[in-house]
């Protein structure tokens, strides 16, 4: 279903609030495939579903209070969003080993960092990784239960950010959107994410053990 066969903003918030299924019906199926991608970044995709559901019941009853301070769309993905952090933080049996602060808005280390470009992006590959490319890597069974493991240690705001970004493909633009921080802070999150995971792969190319 494409979002362009849905009623202009005002009257897609009217016609929901005065309770058209039919509308309700095609605006569930029209942002399902997106709204979906966000609760399995964060949750996985065996509850992503049940987590999406969830979400569109608090839609319901929130929606005659949305006050319209941004897109409907991006108002949902982010209900979405914290419903999924809330379940997978009742869900998850592991618990990060270290408290970071994650206010900063700048650093220092990340912006003079050379093995990153001003986008966050790896400049090149780890000189451990002597044999084929990190995607050759993380194809063996064994780095990527290792890379699985420590992506669960991470904490949330670093995880989700980095599943939003690298596993649902998601811009850095609507990542901020949807967590609600701003564009410095989620470059140095991701930062730390991709920085910590990038050990592990380099631990394991080296030593053979997570």
């Amino acid at each position: 279903m494409d979002t362009t066969d849905l009623p202009e903003e005002n009257e897609l918030i009217q016609r929901l609030i005065n309770h058209d299924q039919q509308l309700f019906v095609t605006v569930v199926k029209a942002w399902h495939p997106s709204l979906y991608s966000v609760a399995a970044a964060i949750v996985g995709h065996s509850i992503a579903d049940e987590v999406v559901q969830e979400a569109w019941v608090s839609v319901i009853k929130a929606l005659p209070k949305f006050e319209g301070r941004s897109a409907l769309k991006t108002w949902v993905t982010r209900i979405v969003a914290n419903e999924a952090k809330n379940r997978y933080r009742k869900e998850s049996r592991s618990v990060s080993l270290e408290s970071v602060d994650e206010n900063w808005s700048t650093d220092s280390r990340m912006v003079s960092d050379p093995r990153f470009d001003s986008s966050g992006h790896w400049n090149q590959r780890n000189p451990a990784w002597d044999i084929g490319s990190p995607d050759e890597l993380l194809a063996a069974g064994e780095l990527q239960d290792c890379v699985d493991k420590h992506l669960t240690r991470l904490p949330d705001q670093q995880k989700y950010i980095m599943e939003l970004r690298d596993s649902a493909g998601m811009g850095m633009e609507e990542i901020c959107n949807i967590l609600e921080v701003s564009s410095s802070n989620a470059r140095v999150l991701l930062h730390r994410a991709r920085d910590k995971i990038q050990q592990v792969v380099a631990k394991f190319q080296r030593t053979g053990e997570c």
